[in-house]
This record gives structure tokens, sequence and C-alpha cells, in this order.
């Protein structure tokens, strides 16, 4: 039975944009003078505060998944990368442009799926079953990366595990147990799973959604795959962040009910300024919040240590050589399959 504190709640409110305010003016102005006094260009990910985005792109930058994040922080002439995001994003960018200074803004931005998945544990794991081919998600450590034979992103992972069950290969996947139950139904291939999830999108709940959907039953359901299977059934488009945006402009709809990070609001509503945007629901009912849908590690990217990043060059990221070779062989991969 729906509570009176429930039938009080205030109607959820649509995504608005903020913008820098004033009072950052002088740190914004700062954080531009900085880049060009170290030849350096910000690389922003998409669950990245708004503030950030739009700082990397008045400064000709990117905002993007992790792939693409990789991409252009591999072929931009900058000596110096700055990578707002997550510690593995850093190492990744380390490890494709070993030549170039990769800073961020701090060294304390991790990830659940990181940090769930420990290379000892998941070095056990891979030996333990010789005969499978090792695909790990780009949400992993340098380590983990290493002791795979794929890395893949979850704009490309489909394809991969199509391409690699057409072959006949097993799979031993990690560490988001979500994805790949998701990547196993979408192509049915022998796959055993790591047991490692998201914070922020194992949160998402679909009696939240349904609620919404009564509200606004014309609003298309768009979901990141990292969700709970319960939560990805009822999506009208399940992708990644870059597939979720690609949608979100083809779709006729003209509201949407978005399941990820709250970080993607910034450049959908971009993509489709006309369309009302509503965060998917993560809190239960009657909760304190209907929906916390933004990863507390993301959000450490602030102004204040991203300049701190650029004037002191802290939060300068290593790899091992050795490690980095061979953490570059299944990115190469990766990259080279979706070339």
């Amino acid at each position: 039975m729906t509570s009176q504190a429930e039938l009080d709640a205030p109607l959820p409110s649509p995504y608005c944009p903020t913008r820098i305010p004033a009072e950052d003016e002088a740190r914004v102005a700062e954080i531009k003078q900085l880049l060009k006094a170290n030849n350096a260009v910000l690389v922003a990910h998409y669950y990245t505060d708004d503030a950030i985005q739009q700082l990397a792109e008045e400064t000709g930058g990117c905002v993007a998944d992790s792939l693409e994040m990789a991409r252009f922080g591999a072929r931009h002439d900058a000596t110096t990368l700055v990578v707002a995001g997550v510690r593995f994003m850093g190492e990744t960018a380390k490890i494709l442009s070993p030549e170039k200074r990769v800073l961020m803004p701090t060294l304390e931005a991790t990830c659940s799926l990181d940090i769930g998945c420990p290379i000892d544990e998941f070095s056990a794991f891979c030996d333990a079953h010789p005969d499978r081919t090792v695909v790990v998600y780009a949400n992993t450590s340098a380590a983990v990366k290493a002791r795979a034979d794929w890395v893949v992103t979850s704009s490309i992972a489909v394809e991969v595990i199509e391409h690699l069950q057409a072959k006949g290969e097993k799979i031993l996947w990690a560490p988001d147990k979500h994805l790949g139950g998701y990547i196993q139904k979408k192509t049915g291939a022998d796959m055993l799973m790591w047991d490692g999830a998201c914070i922020v999108h194992e949160e998402f709940k679909a009696r939240g959604i349904e609620d919404l959907k009564r509200l606004y039953p014309d609003a298309a359901v768009l979901v990141h795959p990292e969700s709970p299977e319960a939560v990805v059934k009822l999506a009208d488009v399940a992708g990644s962040t870059s597939q979720l945006i690609k949608a979100a402009k083809t779709l006729p709809n003209e509201q949407l009910i978005v399941a990820t990070d709250r970080g993607i609001f910034f450049k959908m509503q971009q993509a489709v300024p006309e369309k009302t945007l509503f965060e998917a629901p993560t809190a239960g009912n009657g909760a304190t919040c209907r929906s916390c849908a933004h990863c507390p590690w993301m959000a450490m990217n602030a102004l204040d240590n991203l300049a701190g990043a650029l004037r002191e060059g802290s939060g300068e990221i290593f790899v091992d050589d050795a490690l980095r070779q061979q953490a570059l062989k299944p990115l190469e991969r990766m990259l080279n399959f979706n070339a």
C-alpha cells in the first residue's frame, strides 16, 4: 500500500543544467591559463560534474565515454593529459600515451568495480579456468587489464563477445555481473562471471521507474546495462553512455527517463534541448531522496583540485613499464577491433 508520505512527496523535477557560477570565474580563468602553460588538454568523462564538462568543452578538450577519452588523449598533440574521471581512466591514458604526463584532479577517485576486483583474487580465478578467454571491462586496474586477453567498454562489449563466441571461445568475464548478464542474454555466450557491481547503477529500482512511467506514460526509458536485470527489462533502449545519448536524439519521445549517473544529463540535454529529462529513481519509496545517482568518486573532480593538479603537478599517474606493456595488448585489441 502507498503510504501518506509517498503520496505527499513532491513530483520528480526534470533536469536543469547548471553553468559555472560567477564566483568560480577566477578559478576557471586560472585553469585555462594553466592548461595553456602546461601544453595540457582536459579529458572529462560524462559522469563528472557539469562545470568540469563545460570547462573541457570551452578549452578544446573532450567529454566522452571511457573509450573515446582514451582515443582522444592518445591522438591529441598535448604533452600533458588532465583526466577528469576515476583512476582507471588515468591509468588507461598513461598506458596508451606513456610519453605524456597524465594528471588527475585527485588520485582518490576510484571505482567500486575496480575495488571489487583485486588482482590477487582475480589472477587466482583466471588460473582456475585456463580454458576460458579472459575479457575484462574497462573499469578495472592496470594490473587486471594486464591479466586479460581483451578489454572492452560497454559500447563494444556485445560485439566483442559475439566475435569470440563465433570462434567457439568460452568467456571469463569481470567484473560487472549485471553488464555480464546483459551481454550473456544478448549473445547466448558461455560466460563465467565475476561478482562485481557499480554502486550507482545497482541502486536503480524497477518499481520506482514503473511509478515514474505512470506519471509520464509517453516517456522513453533509457538504461545503462550496469543496472540490475529487472531495470534493464523496462528499458526502451539499453546501452553505453554514448549509445544512450544517441538514442535520446533518435527516439521520438519528448520525455526521457534515464537510468545512469546523472552526470550524463549535461551532454544529453545539449543533444536534445527540446526534450525533458528525468532521473530514474534509485531510492526506495519513502527514502530521503528519490535519486542519488551520482558516483561519489566522480564527484571528487572539482575546479579547485583541477587547478591544483596543474599548478603543482600533483595527481600524476605512473604505471610500471612492464605492466604497461602487458596491459597495452588487450587495450590495443579493443581499439583495433573498434577502429
